[in-house]
């Protein structure tokens, strides 16, 4: 499969060492896009234009990944990429906080690649 065929995925996380690992576990599934903040992370949303983002809750700077999917489901060009929040915060409130802003999935850290992997394909169908 060429670069160019490859499905998009963006990887929102402050955390360099987690992005690695969901390089080395998709990365040859698809092409992965790395951002380390919630602004930045929305920049290369609307440049590149991700299937499917991966999106950290706590992370340094004006946005967390909370107020990332909730500009993400307001804007009309975003609002149909699929979102799953990747995240230390493993609370049922965090969780139901999260779904019910409109996160399409859920993966609480340190998470299990095949996990990851599993919920992805589900979301790509």
């Amino acid at each position: 499969m060429t670069q160019a065929s490859l499905k998009k995925l963006l990887v929102v996380d402050d955390q360099a060492d987690i992005r690695k690992l969901i390089r080395l576990t998709i990365g040859a599934s698809y092409e992965v896009i790395e951002a380390e903040d919630g602004q930045s992370g929305l920049q290369k949303m609307r440049q590149q234009q991700p299937q499917v983002v991966l999106l950290d809750i706590m992370m340094p700077g004006e946005l967390d990944g909370m107020q990332v999917l909730d500009i993400i489901r307001r804007d009309a060009a975003l609002a149909k990429t699929s979102v799953i929040m990747l995240t230390a915060r493993g609370q049922a409130s965090d969780f139901q906080a999260g779904m019910a802003r409109g996160a399409d999935g859920y993966l609480i850290k340190p998470f299990s690649p095949l996990q990851l992997l599993l919920t992805i394909k589900e979301l790509m169908k």
